[in-house]
């Protein structure tokens, strides 16, 4: 399949130290990228500094609030989340996202925030416009040409207002009855069809330069609830899991997907706890089994079936020590700014791997410098 990631812009040269930085270690039998290899080099950064390449942050209304630009000042956030709450208009948005790209950073935390935004089609589009159809018309099609056009389409309209990271396609494959499927979420009950759907579709994304993010690792096909209500349980083989749900995750994996968005479900076949603080999937399965090299996002660590884990600041701790690069709190500020604060302290105490937090900033700033 053709390559996802293409640098886009003249960081391209940070980009390729970057990523073998945070790639090292992949290829010494490690449980992932960063796990045995030397420590990455990277700019001279603070904790605070270092922490803050973890967060996304969301916000209520039209106008980031002044906190969050010093934030991004200081060099203390990744990105932002953005839903329809923060859209008055096209023209207030892309000035909007103008202005914080504007906003001075430190030194090597110049390269462009993540502005991200949840543009599947059909149900799940916070932006008038691309795509103009869900994932499931574009199943039916079966058309691969369909697919990349929606793409296109959809990295046209995203940079149109400055957005930079469609968190989309949905790659989990629907099964009969289930939630993903009775809204129109999957493409298909074929794993394959979803394979060569989803990765057209992203291809077309990152060509038109947006980056495309594969949700929702392991894949939640079969749940019939909604995954952000409850953290569904899941009994499927790990053969059965492997050969169905990871299997369009692996053929975006080979397609060098930038993003992947990990799961509230729980895997029993893998772990007790959700995927999206479960090492054994976030890093062993994603990474080392996969061999993953790009940035892992959790699901909202907001909703009701993560959030019934623990304390904004236990999330955090569980998430990063799962191996997540990027933190999303999508429903308020204040919930970003708690876990933040809260990690910045674990960092400090070595309560989280400091090796492992720098080769996740390394992966994080080679995404940003890609979309320069």
């Amino acid at each position: 399949m053709t390559a996802l990631r293409r640098p886009l812009g003249p960081a391209a040269g940070l980009l390729i130290a970057l990523t073998a930085v945070a790639t090292a270690g992949a290829a010494t039998g490690g449980t992932g990228p960063g796990a045995g290899g030397p420590a990455p080099s990277l700019p001279a950064l603070t904790t605070r500094q270092l922490v803050g390449q973890h967060m996304v942050f969301s916000y209520a209304g039209t106008t980031p609030p002044a906190a969050l630009e010093r934030r991004i000042r200081a060099g203390e956030a990744a990105g932002v989340i953005l839903f329809t709450r923060n859209i008055a208009s096209r023209s207030r948005l892309r000035a909007t996202i103008a202005h914080l790209q504007a906003i001075p950073r430190p030194a090597g935390l110049r390269a462009p925030l993540l502005v991200m935004i949840d543009q599947e089609g059909g149900l799940v589009k916070r932006l008038s416009g691309a795509p103009s159809r869900s994932p499931a018309a574009v199943g039916r099609t079966g058309s691969t040409a369909v697919a990349r056009a929606e793409g296109a389409a959809t990295a046209r309209n995203l940079r149109g207002v400055g957005v930079n990271v469609n968190l989309a396609p949905v790659l989990d494959t629907g099964r009969a009855g289930s939630f993903s499927e009775r809204l129109g979420r999957s493409y298909s009950r074929d794993p394959a069809r979803v394979a060569a759907l989803g990765t057209a579709f992203a291809g077309a994304l990152r060509a038109g330069g947006v980056a495309a993010t594969a949700k929702h690792f392991p894949g939640i096909g079969v749940p019939r609830v909604d995954e952000d209500a409850v953290a569904s349980r899941i009994g499927l083989s790990r053969a059965t899991l492997r050969r169905i749900d990871e299997a369009p995750f692996a053929a975006a994996v080979r397609a060098r997907i930038d993003l992947v968005m990990l799961a509230t479900a729980i895997y029993l076949a893998f772990d007790r706890l959700p995927a999206l603080f479960s090492r054994r999937l976030a890093t062993d399965e994603l990474r080392g089994r996969l061999g993953f090299a790009g940035v892992s996002i959790t699901d909202d660590l907001e909703t009701a079936a993560a959030s019934a884990y623990g304390s904004p600041a236990l999330q955090a701790r569980m998430s990063t020590r799962a191996g997540a690069d990027l933190l999303l709190f999508a429903q308020s500020y204040a919930g970003g700014v708690r876990a933040e604060e809260a990690l910045i302290r674990d960092a400090r105490a070595g309560r989280v791997s400091a090796s492992e937090l720098r080769a996740s900033t390394a992966r994080v700033l080679a995404l940003r410098a890609a979309l320069g």
